[in-house]
């Protein structure tokens, strides 16, 4: 057979499947036009030129029985994650007692159900000095919106005006009103401390007993706005006799149908990575539901904020900090309000920076302002220049990297409440300058609510996720991320991530410099908001463009422990390209809060086959406990990391 005839055929082979083309795209052209678009897609991000560029998505292969809506995350110094859902946002598991955790070898591709002990749903938590989290607060009864409540009901405060012993009132106790006659019964158990016995300073003569108060959630006995009450009334503790009836007594304000919020617990536990347990340490003095908690210069654990086992925003006279050497809390008289999962961080200085984000509950002018508090001294000095100072609710928070440079992000926000405004702005804030400022950074180019932000060890930060609008309604989810360049101030566009991200989600970075990203609670499943959401139980794996762009560099030999101010010299091949060293606090990250996280430069000498290492002496800067340390070559590329303890 001839050349022409061949090409003949081929011609006419050619114009057939033109035909075919054509004819389907007439009758399925849209189906047609997705399909191509598709799969053009697919093959674009997965050429090695774009993923040198972009980075690549995967999704994690979970086995269906260990698939959970997970709310908080950690990265532990055995390598492994914790994810914890506790109910999961579920009030069904919440009644039926059924609170989950899962630990996730990235490495083996392993995970393991770990018993949980309470509902650690909307609690907080932080990285301990010997490695184990302190895990805090969590719920103890979920919201009732309005519509939903059957039974008025509120806060009671019951009084003992004994001054010789307190006085424990069960749950099931009866209140009955003087003037309404109406009773109302408690849920919970509550102790009542005894009186305390003033006497005048100058004569020491007794002047009166102020009472011993305790709180307690009270319903009507029965179902009806009837059983409503409009103001102030002291109630009889039903089945008291003698001194304990006379001495105690309830005050209750109004107490109604109203949307009843979330109620917290005292419960505290450590989570020991090696043991792969809880641990059950002493509760906190306040029951917290979405607390923030902070290491201070002394190592003790400052906890913030949250809701009370009433449902009510916890005072700012009750701050109180745990002790990991006696396992104990203890109330601090240092005073100051904050919204729940206030984005609070400490200084190398010593002192704590409020950047005004913050998730959920709270008056919305109250402790809302950015600044800084001298926590020894309880002065707070407030900074100026935040743009849209009202759309700090859902906002990240980032110490950019590295942490000596003492340079804050905070990214995007919303209103508060179910607000659908929303924040494109990224500030930037210089807290070495002589009068910090807000500037404004480069933009989102969306209005984004609940942003993820995680440091990679090439000093850039991988900004990713969050919706438009509050949890992701009408279908506002930003498929979309973005790495930031902490040197030029840029942004640019990376990879699409392939999972819409909203409320309960966060990302973490992962010991091979890749990123994990979990979570995520839409109200809505479809785009008109008219189909109830289900939570986002895929986890997706971020892998960066640095780790396409040839072999790591690795470390070897060297130790496991630093002190600050101490050097420790690894073996490595790759010493000539070796360009930086950052030690990097591993994260525990839930509801855009993440205040462990950040990353230190560290002093860097090389000799032929071999880097040595040196940690900062400053112990603000370098709080105890277990880092990931990288190395960074040349083309940016990092090491594998290697964990290492900074000791007391």
């Amino acid at each position: 057979m001839n050349d022409r005839s061949t090409s003949r055929r081929r011609a006419r082979r050619f114009a057939i499947g033109a035909a075919v083309v054509v004819a389907l795209a007439g009758m399925n052209g849209p189906w047609l036009w997705r399909f191509g678009s598709e799969q053009y897609h697919q093959y674009k991000i997965n050429r090695p030129e774009y993923k040198a560029e972009n980075g690549h998505w995967d999704i994690v292969d979970v086995p269906e029985e260990f698939r959970l809506n997970t709310i908080h995350a950690a990265v532990l110094h055995t390598g492994k994650v914790l994810l914890v859902a506790g109910s999961g946002n579920n009030q069904k598991n919440f009644d039926a007692k059924k609170f989950d955790t899962i630990l996730w070898d990235p490495v083996k591709k392993t995970f393991k159900k770990i018993d949980t002990p309470n509902d650690l749903f909307c609690t907080g938590h932080t990285q301990l000095p010997d490695g184990k989290l302190l895990v805090a607060g969590g719920t103890k009864r979920y919201e009732k919106l309005q519509g939903d409540v059957t039974k008025a009901g509120g806060l009671m405060i019951v009084h003992n005006e004994n001054p010789d012993e307190p006085i424990t009132l069960p749950a099931g106790t009866r209140f009955t009103g003087k003037k309404n006659g109406k009773t109302f019964v408690s849920k919970d158990p509550v102790v009542v401390e005894r009186a305390k016995k003033v006497f005048d300073k100058a004569t020491g003569q007794f002047l009166r007993n102020d009472p011993g108060l305790g709180r307690v959630y009270v319903e009507a006995e029965k179902s009806g706005k009837k059983h409503e009450t409009g103001t102030e009334d002291n109630y009889r503790v039903q089945g008291l006799k003698g001194t304990q009836a006379r001495n105690t007594y309830g005050i209750a304000q109004k107490l109604a149908l109203d949307k009843k919020d979330f109620q917290g617990i005292k419960d505290a536990y450590e989570f020991d990575p090696v043991a792969e347990k809880y641990i059950k340490v002493d509760p906190m003095n306040e029951a917290r539901w979405y607390p923030t908690l902070t290491t201070l210069s002394d190592g003790k654990i400052l906890a913030l904020s949250g809701l009370d086992d009433i449902g009510q925003l916890v005072p700012g006279d009750r701050n109180e900090v745990y002790d990991p050497d006696t396992k104990t809390w203890k109330y601090v008289k240092q005073k100051r309000q904050f919204p729940t999962y206030p984005a609070v961080f400490i200084l190398p200085n010593g002192k704590l920076f409020y950047s005004g984000a913050n998730a959920g509950y709270g008056p919305d002018d109250v402790g809302r302002e950015p600044g800084i508090w001298d926590f020894d001294t309880n002065r707070f000095t407030k900074v100026k220049g935040l743009s849209d100072p009202k759309l700090m609710e859902t906002a990240g928070t980032v110490m950019l990297p590295p942490a000596q440079d003492e340079k804050f992000m905070v990214v995007g926000g919303g209103g508060v409440g179910e607000s659908q405004k929303s924040s494109e702005k990224t500030r930037i804030i210089d807290l070495k300058a002589d009068k910090p400022e807000f500037k404004d950074g480069p933009s989102l180019g969306k209005g984004t609510r609940y942003p993820q932000s995680s440091i990679l060890p090439d000093d850039s930060v991988l900004i990713t996720g969050g919706s438009e609008d509050y949890r992701g309604r009408g279908g506002s989810n930003i498929l979309e991320a973005r790495m930031y360049d902490s040197q030029s101030n840029q942004l640019r566009r990376v990879a699409d991530p392939l999972v819409g991200r909203n409320y309960h989600s966060g990302s973490m970075l992962l010991p091979d410099g890749r990123v994990v990203v979990f979570g995520s609670d839409s109200l809505f499943s479809d785009d008109a908001n008219t189909k109830p959401g289900k939570f986002e139980q895929r986890i997706e794996i971020y892998t960066p463009p640095y780790l396409y762009k040839g072999a790591k560099p690795a470390l070897t030999g060297g130790t496991d422990s630093i002190e600050r101010g101490g050097s420790a010299t690894f073996k490595t091949r790759d010493a000539a390209s070796i360009k930086n060293a950052r030690l990097i606090k591993p994260s525990a990250s839930t509801h855009v809060t993440d205040i462990d996280q950040r990353s230190i430069e560290l002093g860097l000498k090389k000799s032929g086959g071999s880097v040595t290492v040196t940690v900062p002496k400053n112990k603000n800067l370098v709080q105890p406990g277990w880092y990931m340390l990288f190395v960074t070559d040349d083309k940016g590329t990092p090491s594998e990391a290697v964990w290492v303890e900074v000791p007391e």
